[in-house]
């Protein structure tokens, strides 16, 4: 099993949850968050702004489903046809185990 986070632009979420669902993937937690990214923030002017909004997308699935998750993800939150920084990252990790706590099973 696999964790993928993917980090968003906010104006991107709705698409991408919408190309997930209609890939078949529909459970996915949302978090609001901020950050930056390698350009330190964004300066307009006088001001730089380092903390960014930006939204965490985070979906379990199963090994096999790798490649179209990430193909999803990428086409939902990409700006334009070349993307633009600031889109985001997309980060896979390993799942040991994964429970459902009402019913105590284990597994997906």
């Amino acid at each position: 099993m696999l964790l993928i986070r993917s980090i968003v632009r906010p104006d991107k979420k709705g698409v991408v949850l919408a190309e997930l669902s209609k890939a078949g993937f529909h459970a996915a937690t949302v978090v609001d968050v901020v950050g930056r990214g390698k350009q330190k923030g964004i300066k307009m002017g006088s001001m730089v702004y380092d903390e960014i909004p930006k939204t965490l997308i985070m979906i379990a699935i199963e090994d096999k489903d790798k490649d179209t998750v990430i193909g999803t993800i990428l086409k939902g939150a990409r700006t334009g046809d070349k993307g633009a920084f600031g889109d985001g990252k997309i980060f896979v990790s390993q799942v040991e185990d994964v429970y459902t706590i009402s019913s105590g099973l284990k597994g997906l």
